[in-house]
């Protein structure tokens, strides 16, 4: 194979192989450009992606800081009373026991309520109180009245004993 490139090469003529030396010059020289312009392009990405993943780590690294002092906070107290009991208290504290049409309790962890026209952010305000002491929806049934604003709501709610 090299000697038959050898004999084409030498039968040209010294103007066909300028021409050709010229030609592959030029290939070559562009080709080198789109290589060079194609890794500055290259890296031009990777270093915006560099700060973006530094950005990230900066960020993980602070939320993993936060997530250790959370940690070793100490846990909120959560009341002993009975779920009957903290109902009504809380009811009471947040203004809607007027609304409250019933409160059972047919089971030691467990209580089914009611209420009338009750202002549906004032019950919702009042389930989270009651999240916070690890009393739970265990079942929910809401009911938008003519009145914006206001719904009636059954629920039944369940403490969360502690494993």
């Amino acid at each position: 194979m090299r000697s038959g490139f050898r004999e084409m090469w030498v039968s040209r003529t010294l103007r066909e192989r300028v021409l050709v030396g010229a030609l592959i010059a030029v290939v070559g020289a562009a080709l080198y450009v789109w290589l060079v312009q194609s890794a500055e392009r290259a890296r031009a990405k990777l270093r915006t992606d560099v700060i973006e993943l530094r950005r990230q780590a900066a960020r993980l690294e602070q939320q993993a800081a936060e997530m250790v002092r959370l940690r070793a906070a100490t846990p909120a107290v959560v009341s002993q009373t009975e779920v009957l009991v903290l109902a009504r208290n809380q009811a009471a504290a947040s203004g809607i026991s007027r609304t409250l049409l019933r409160l059972d309790a047919p089971e030691n962890n467990r209580v089914v309520t009611a209420f009338g026209s009750v202002p549906f952010e004032d019950w919702l305000s009042w389930v989270s109180t009651l999240q916070a002491q690890h009393v739970h929806v265990e079942a929910a049934r809401i009911e938008a009245q003519s009145q914006p604003g206001l719904v009636s709501a059954t629920a039944t709610l369940t403490r969360v004993q502690a494993q």
